[in-house]
């Protein structure tokens, strides 16, 4: 395992990693923390948030510290983790428009696979972060942003070309990542398009229609995978009663709730909490 680390004098924290076969993922937590893993060879099999997934070579992935996740098995890898003091991806949504998109994006795992043409930029911008962690100056802290700035406009770039986004205006890339920004932030109270058109200042078929451009999901369906999403995690890793998660996600009617799990995700909560 090759593995840099940044620690600045005000809780700025940056790393990058190459694992190789066999090696673990660093396993202290970082508060806030943001992760990428560009995975550098096929059949990474990674359960995320109780659901099983497997990514091929070259593939990527955004994380935030609220993903579960569990390692089944992990080839070649190369990992970047960094927290808000050190870069702040919402104070900086203009620099690099990531926000609803590949972080804070509700239900929404986003899987890039970048092009040859991509890889050969992504090579660049690694190898020069790589040098960089080896500087030492007053500078170092600037570059490091700059350079993880860069890889992050990077991928964005690639998830916008491979989703559509060339469908839609600047405008409507900007309102398509704030309902997802804020579904993350209300879906446990506001579970209606409605509620989220009105924050927007907008009617809900004019973001119904905007998806339809840019996802296979409606407005709705975002907000209901979000929903399931966190129930997953809940009925996974914690041991609160079916009744109390409920509750959590705005059902305060039991048999309801259960309606709404089993009609999405096959199952009982009960039934699906005794699966996994």
């Amino acid at each position: 395992m090759k593995r840099h680390v940044y620690q600045g004098r005000t809780d700025e924290y940056f790393e990058i990693l190459d694992l190789e076969v066999g090696d673990q993922l660093p396993q202290d937590p970082i508060d806030g923390q943001l992760s990428l893993y560009w995975f550098q060879e096929d059949d990474n099999c990674l359960i995320i948030d109780a659901k099983d997934y497997v990514f091929a070579k070259n593939q990527m992935i955004c994380l935030t510290s609220l993903h579960k996740v569990i390692v089944q098995k992990l080839g070649k890898v190369r990992y970047i983790r960094f927290n808000s003091p050190f870069f702040c991806i919402l104070n900086h949504d203009s620099e690099v428009g990531c926000k609803g998109i590949l972080f804070f994006g509700s239900s929404n795992l986003p899987i890039l696979t970048p092009t040859t043409a991509d890889l050969e930029v992504f090579e660049t911008v690694w190898k020069m972060i790589q040098l960089e962690m080896d500087s030492r100056d007053n500078l170092q802290l600037e570059m490091l942003q700059m350079m993880l700035k860069r890889f992050l406009i990077l991928c964005t770039r690639v998830y916008k070309n491979q989703e559509n986004y060339k469908a839609i205006d600047k405008h409507q890339v900007d309102l398509v990542r704030e309902f997802s920004f804020l579904v993350e932030q209300h879906f446990k109270e506001k579970h209606t398009v409605a509620e989220y058109a009105e924050i927007l200042n907008k009617s809900p078929k004019t973001i119904s229609n905007l998806f339809g451009k840019v996802s296979d999901k409606t407005p709705l369906q975002i907000i209901q995978s979000r929903i399931l999403v966190e129930v997953r995690r809940m009925l996974r890793y914690t041991d609160k009663p079916v009744s109390e998660i409920g509750y959590d996600v705005g059902y305060n009617d039991i048999q309801s709730f259960s309606r709404f799990f089993k009609k999405h995700e096959g199952m009982s909560p009960t039934d699906f909490r005794v699966k996994v």
